[in-house]
């Protein structure tokens, strides 16, 4: 009797270790996106931004870009792109992990929305609740490159 008391509770415990295995793990990062994002988007893990060739991690508030023949991840772009209006540039969003191994695949892919200024980022809807942001601070430090603040370089307003 003993017995088929413990085999039992074995058996009832592997269907409970089963059903919990069987959960699913949602990750959004709505909050997260900075106001030059583009619009309509639940999940980005990378922004690539083909007319530089970088990649911004939505997440972590970095860029990764191509310094010399390695790539590099700093908070801020280097001052070569000083110019680059991230409000204005085009946007594709990758969730991949550690996408610039994979550069030659999203540069081919996508190299043909250089110069592409007709997509609505975030800041366009901020009236929608969905990108609704807690702290200000965060969202100057999301647009900086090399400490300075690139939100009022946007020519198309």
């Amino acid at each position: 009797m003993k017995k088929l008391l413990i085999m039992s509770a074995l058996v009832l415990s592997s269907f409970v270790y089963k059903a919990a295995d069987a959960q699913i793990r949602i990750n959004v990062n709505i909050g997260n996106q900075p106001e030059w994002g583009p619009y309509g988007y639940d999940r980005a893990d990378y922004y690539y931004l083909p007319e530089i060739g970088a990649y911004y991690n939505v997440a972590q508030r970095n860029y990764t870009y191509q310094q010399g023949n390695r790539w590099v991840t700093k908070t801020s772009l280097p001052s070569r792109y000083k110019n680059y209006d991230l409000y204005r540039s085009y946007k594709v969003v990758i969730n991949d992990r550690n996408p610039w191994i994979n550069n030659n695949v999203y540069s081919s892919r996508y190299g043909s929305y250089r110069n592409r200024h007709d997509q609505r980022s975030i800041r366009d809807y901020n009236n929608n609740a969905k990108y609704a942001r807690d702290n200000d601070r965060d969202q100057r430090r999301d647009n900086r490159w090399d400490g300075h603040d690139n939100r009022g370089k946007d020519r198309s307003r």
